[in-house]
């Protein structure tokens, strides 16, 4: 005879059915079919204030207001239905109980058949949708109601019951009872930057607050375009004297101390300096004088570079403590988490998330094609996923063919030796990307530069260059080649493209366009400069852009006519010798891309037809593109009212804020994530309003603690007249566009 002994898994169990089940007291009154108000019940002990509308997005959240839960209509008329069915079953008049009175009823129907109705609606409309939802907090309320209390001492056997009327009521649409996130293999973080707001990694619609943040005000939206007759020239405020005095001097006491101690240390302490000295024979690996840089500024720096995350690092970010030892040169992990708000991330578009089309479409691939093809493009590593994912690029760039790398930096690197050679001529903007000026390298041909952004410099240029042909031959070039960035990443700053494309009709140069911050973040439909500009794109000769940007990936690509392309698939490393790019990779930007570009993708990729319908016809991607528009002005337009340098363009998602000395770089990144756990480099990430505002007032706090507010031009406005008038600002640039193209199409 055996016995049954309950395992400690059964218990687990049997707990989180428990505190489930304490947490489960939640009603709904619904007012009409579109809006459910949260209320309280006579055993509730929190109260919700929330209101969420079920329509719009789909099974929206709710939110309340003092404990963080999360969950949704359906989840809630699900445990309403199963408690009614429970009391039913053991004998109660439902008119009688508590719950009973603020049982959620449509007309004359009851929540059951209501959540009969509604699962049956949206099991239709996308299976796969997940509705798991769970509740959620801080402190105490993460794990339920107080284990003391009169809910604690519920029997398992109520749990088990309950949990399966639950299953059995809502069973095809998904599980509703997901693992609490304190049992779970991930754990919540220790702090937050909204102590309100804890995600669970098992709760799809707290996923994609953290990810991406929900933010339905129409008024936050705006369009990125160029306004005819404004000048392209880009805000480069410059500091008083003693600004530029104080930051010399900075650096100078920085760089003496550290040659002082440098040469003291090769002394008196010579096995400290042991991998700078010739050893055995051997040379050091590194000179002091080129890693002097590295050892004697950076590492002051240390904890505000490569700080470790767990996670999407989305709109928000899970750091992972570390506490600094032996002056920065090494962590100590604290084995604590913190949720912090992030504004340094690339990911411009919020396509980067682990729930949503994009993520499930790359599951179906890697369970389909798997992880990697195992070749180079020109072997056996191209499938049907890279010609149909180079089709659509080439339709959403509206050129004829296009070309896809693996990596983005190896985009420039590796096309530009194949375009290029001795004889030929590269002219290339001065802060260009370092991949450009490696790839100019490699080609062998002269490298010339001008001044960032200056036309009448690059015409000077242009004209020097031809009039005197190669150097000591005086040979005509081979040909010409002007390389310029749509969107410099480190400024802000925008590419005078109208200008350029005039200059190439009277030079004769071929123009190649790197369009690895531009592309998706800027124009109407987030196609780039071209797009922006008003511009056909066949006036440019190659297009280059990257996917680990606006569309959530990895890789680039290269764009231009087909007889290009066609000698670059032949000449090019990337495709010879470069793994070709991964299947769920080229579905992440199959599916990204196609959600900006709507039904014109659908003919080209007949598998994003399956995609729900807000994808299909564009309207998510046509959401981010104007989201992350207003987002680009309200933040740059903010901080300039407050009285900071800031440079680039208003509509750039990148956002350089000047600080100049370098002792508060370090100060204004930690107080920043220590005060209101804000991650920066500060890009314009498309979070909510609400998060802008919080970046405002932390930039206002420590810009005026640590004497940031150097503009000495204009007035330095209050944070909350910023704030107050942001939003109005924005639509002021809207109407300032329209009186332009009025006044254009007049003349």
């Amino acid at each position: 005879m055996s016995s049954t002994v309950s395992s400690p898994l059964e218990d687990v169990a049997g707990a989180a059915r428990r505190e489930e089940a304490a947490r489960r007291r939640l009603l709904l009154d619904i007012s009409s079919p579109s809006r459910y108000e949260l209320v309280r019940a006579p055993e509730c002990s929190a109260v919700t204030v929330l209101i969420a509308g079920h329509h719009e997005p789909p099974f929206a959240p709710v939110r309340t207001a003092r404990h963080g839960f999360i969950s949704t209509v359906p989840e809630i008329l699900a445990k309403a239905s199963a408690r009614m069915i429970k009391r039913k079953s053991a004998g109660a008049s439902p008119a009688a109980s508590p719950l009973a009175k603020g049982l959620p009823t449509v007309g004359s129907m009851d929540a059951a058949t209501y959540l009969s109705q509604l699962q049956s609606r949206d099991s239709a409309a996308s299976p796969s949708r997940a509705s798991s939802l769970i509740s959620y907090g801080t402190g105490s309320t993460m794990h339920g109601r107080d284990r003391s209390g009169s809910d604690a001492g519920r029997s398992d056997s109520s749990g088990d019951s309950e949990q399966s009327t639950r299953s059995s009521t809502w069973r095809g649409v998904g599980s509703l009872m997901p693992t609490p996130s304190h049992l779970s293999a991930t754990r919540p973080p220790t702090t937050s930057f909204d102590v309100d707001f804890i995600p669970n990694p098992q709760d799809p619609y707290s996923l994609r607050h953290s990810e991406y943040g929900y933010d339905l005000d129409p008024a936050h939206r705006t369009i990125s375009q160029h306004t005819p007759g404004v000048s392209l020239k880009a805000s480069e405020e410059e500091p008083s004297v003693w600004v530029y005095l104080q930051t010399y001097l900075s650096y100078a006491i920085l760089i003496v101390i550290g040659h002082i101690r440098d040469y003291v240390g090769k002394r008196l302490f010579p096995a400290s300096y042991s991998h700078l000295r010739p050893s055995n024979g051997y040379a050091p690996l590194f000179s002091d004088f080129d890693s002097f840089y590295t050892r004697r500024l950076k590492l002051r720096l240390e904890d505000c570079f490569a700080r470790p995350v767990t996670g999407v690092a989305a709109r928000t970010a899970t750091l992972i403590d570390r506490t600094p030892t032996d002056f920065f040169a090494d962590f100590v992990f604290t084995g604590e988490t913190t949720q912090a708000l992030n504004v340094s991330s690339y990911n411009y578009l919020g396509f980067a998330q682990s729930r949503g089309p994009c993520a499930d479409e790359a599951e179906t691939i890697v369970r389909e094609m798997g992880v990697s093809l195992t070749g180079s493009r020109n072997d056996v590593g191209t499938s049907t996923l890279h010609v149909q994912a180079e089709r659509l690029v080439a339709r959403f760039l509206e050129v004829e063919d296009s070309m896809i790398v693996s990596m983005g930096f190896a985009t420039n690197s590796t096309t530009l030796p194949a375009l290029m050679c001795k004889g030929c001529l590269i002219i290339s903007d001065e802060l260009n990307h370092s991949s450009i000026r490696f790839g100019a390298r490699l080609s062998g041909a002269m490298v010339r530069q001008y001044k960032h952004n200056d036309m009448e410099d690059l015409e000077n240029l242009l004209r020097e260059c031809i009039s005197q042909g190669q150097p000591r031959t005086h040979r005509p070039w081979k040909k010409i080649l002007l390389i310029v960035e749509g969107l410099y990443s480190m400024e802000g700053t925008l590419v005078d493209l109208p200008r350029i494309l005039e200059l190439k009709d009277i030079y004769k140069f071929y123009l190649y366009v790197d369009e690895a911050h531009s592309i998706g973040a800027l124009g109407p439909r987030g196609r780039g400069v071209c797009d922006y500009f008003g511009i056909d794109p066949r006036r440019v000769d190659i297009l280059m852009g990257t996917f680990t940007k606006s569309f959530g990936a990895s890789g680039g690509y290269i764009a231009g006519s087909h007889e290009l392309i066609s000698a670059l698939r032949l000449t090019s490393h990337a495709q010879n010798y470069a793994e070709s790019m991964s299947p769920p990779v080229l579905a992440q930007i199959v599916t990204s891309m196609g959600s900006i570009m709507g039904p014109e993708a659908t003919k080209l990729v007949p598998a994003l037809q399956k995609l729900p319908l807000e994808v299909m016809d564009g309207r998510d991607g046509q959401d981010r593109l104007r989201r992350l528009a207003f987002n680009c002005r309200y933040l740059s337009n903010g901080l300039r009212k407050l009285g900071f340098i800031v440079y680039g363009h208003q509509d750039s998602p990148i956002v350089p804020l000047l600080i100049f000395a370098p002792a508060k770089m370090g100060l204004f990144s930690r107080m920043m994530l220590e005060r209101y756990k804000i991650i920066v480099v500060v890009v314009a990430y498309p979070a909510t309003k609400a998060d802008l505002d919080r970046i405002l007032r932390a930039t206002d706090d420590i810009g005026g603690i640590l004497g940031l507010k150097l503009s000495p031009h204009g007035k330095h406005y209050n944070i909350e007249e910023v704030i107050a008038n942001g939003v109005e600002e924005v639509r002021e640039s809207e109407r300032r566009y329209e009186r332009a193209v009025a006044a254009y199409e007049h003349a």
